[in-house]
């Protein structure tokens, strides 16, 4: 089964290498898959969002992005730079563990000595995040509730959470689906209900309900 190219984006501080993985298991479902590194604190989202439609402009056909952590907000950043869906034609979008509203964690960090430099250029995004979704492709979330992670040491997270994101902040208007399962955040790409969550939703545009998926 041709399911389409997609191209994977890591989060913050990390490299390809955290993707494959995910992207072992989106081959074995059909997918062509391929990564991008970028700079996430030097180079910072403007930068990557447009090495990524560069790399959106060189595909033809059904393109579809997931991204981890920061690297679902610099999906939609991209997205929303290429004109009436341009770029990335009807493909669709996957958000892991994604901050899309703001992070709180970021947030509390930002206002710690040295915290911004850690940061680097990603700093506002991750603090603000985006207002809504109105873009042309549709977008899928995947948010983690195993609340493992170094985001406790930065304050409180409200609700349910990955250890880094909360749960509502991955909860952004406008997007066309959202699905929690039982992992941190890092967890999100080894995960494999959130490997089946997400090439369910890059077929059909849909989750699956949470007892089709593995655990």
């Amino acid at each position: 089964m041709d399911g389409g190219h997609v191209i994977l984006l890591h989060g913050l501080w990390m490299r390809s290498l955290t993707l494959l993985p995910l992207g072992r298991r989106l081959r074995e479902a059909g997918f062509d898959v391929e990564t991008m590194d970028y700079a996430s604190t030097l180079g910072g989202p403007e930068r990557a969002a447009e090495k990524l439609l560069q790399r959106m402009h060189a595909h033809r056909g059904n393109l579809h992005l997931v991204g981890h952590s920061l690297g679902g907000l610099i999906a939609l950043r991209a997205l929303a730079a290429a004109r009436s869906g341009q770029a990335g034609g009807d493909g669709r979008v996957v958000c892991l563990g994604s901050p899309l509203c703001g992070s709180a964690a970021a947030r509390s960090l930002a206002h710690w000595r040295g915290g911004r430099w850690l940061m680097g250029r990603s700093t506002d995004l991750l603090c603000t995040g985006l207002e809504r979704w109105d873009g042309p492709n549709a977008v899928g979330v995947v948010a983690g509730r195993l609340p493992l992670g170094l985001g406790f040491v930065l304050g409180p997270l409200a609700g349910d959470h990955d250890g880094t994101v909360s749960v509502g902040e991955t909860q952004l208007p406008g997007i066309a689906d959202h699905r929690t399962v039982p992992t941190s955040h890092s967890g999100l790409l080894l995960s494999r209900e959130a490997a089946d969550q997400t090439i369910a939703f890059l077929r059909s545009g849909h989750f699956l309900p949470p007892r089709q998926a593995a655990a």
